[in-house]
């Protein structure tokens, strides 16, 4: 699991390159371009830096070996850091908001052209940045580098919103100035329905909700192959980080030894860690059939 470790470093330590220079750009577009869109992409973008810097923190922590006070080891800290992006996304959305409002309500020019072109750029970088993140958080199966992921994604999503309001205000004319806040008003909204989308499953993770009928299926496959192995019971499993912690009953035939059934668990934990190498552990309980 190591190299999923440094695979999810090195692709924070890209979002955040990223969004630096990403909010740099916009901000001082929007500034120069006269667009408020375009600042509020920049506030949302200077907010990813933070989260990300987060994501790099969580990530660290979640992939501490276990120790005597975390015999589970450390991968819950993923959704804990997961809930505190959210936090930074539905601040930005307010932030957003409030200041839209105040503009839509204040006279003032409508943006400039070239801040379009701008804004076609930065919707392609957000949207490949999505693309790679997002593949590499189902590669390794991390949770707070799904979240980082979609960061990206909404950030093309409140881009593109600016990108169709400085439009409408370009090409409509006066008294269409204002069309440039309100598409970052929308943009606000669809930041909070994202926030929405990214806590749920990290909720799930961390309640140990039940997700994972795929992984149970493929658990049962492997155990029951075992010798001795007349059925498998009961099966729980539970996500830490970018690991899993499997709780399983098997059924044996009632007339074995305890020495017998003792080395057939054995056989059936070494063989699903052998093969499925996204499970940190598993705990067997035998049952007689």
């Amino acid at each position: 699991m190591y190299s999923n470790f440094k695979e999810a470093v090195k692709t924070t330590y890209l979002s955040i390159i990223g969004n630096v220079l990403l909010a740099i750009a916009k901000g001082i577009t929007g500034i120069f371009g006269n667009s408020y869109a375009l600042i509020a992409d920049a506030i949302e973008s200077t907010t990813d830096v933070f989260s990300s810097i987060l994501v790099l923190l969580g990530i660290r922590y979640a992939n501490k070996p276990a120790d005597a006070n975390h015999p589970y080891g450390h991968g819950k800290a993923e959704p804990l850091i997961t809930f505190a992006i959210v936090g930074f996304l539905v601040i930005s959305a307010t932030i957003i908001a409030y200041e839209s409002i105040a503009h839509i309500r204040t006279p003032h020019e409508a943006p400039k052209s070239y801040t379009l072109i701008v804004l076609g750029i930065i919707i392609i970088i957000k949207e490949v940045f999505y693309r790679i993140v997002s593949k590499k958080s189902e590669e390794i199966n991390s949770t707070v580098l799904k979240a980082d992921a979609w960061h990206h994604r909404s950030d093309a999503i409140t881009s593109l919103m600016a990108f169709i309001g400085i439009s409408i205000a370009l090409f409509m004319g006066k008294g269409y100035e204002t069309a440039d806040d309100w598409a970052a008003l929308f943009a606000s909204g669809f930041i909070l329905y994202n926030a929405y989308l990214i806590m749920r499953p990290a909720l799930g993770e961390v309640m140990d909700e039940h997700m994972y009928d795929d992984l149970i299926e493929e658990i049962r496959e492997y155990a029951e192959k075992i010798p001795g192995v007349q059925e498998t019971e009961k099966c729980f499993v539970r996500k830490a980080g970018m690991t899993y912690h499997v709780d399983l009953h098997i059924g044996v035939t009632k007339t074995i030894t305890v020495e017998e059934g003792h080395d057939i668990s054995h056989n059936v934990k070494n063989e699903i860690l052998l093969k499925m190498p996204q499970i940190a552990d598993v705990l067997i309980h035998i049952e007689p059939v």
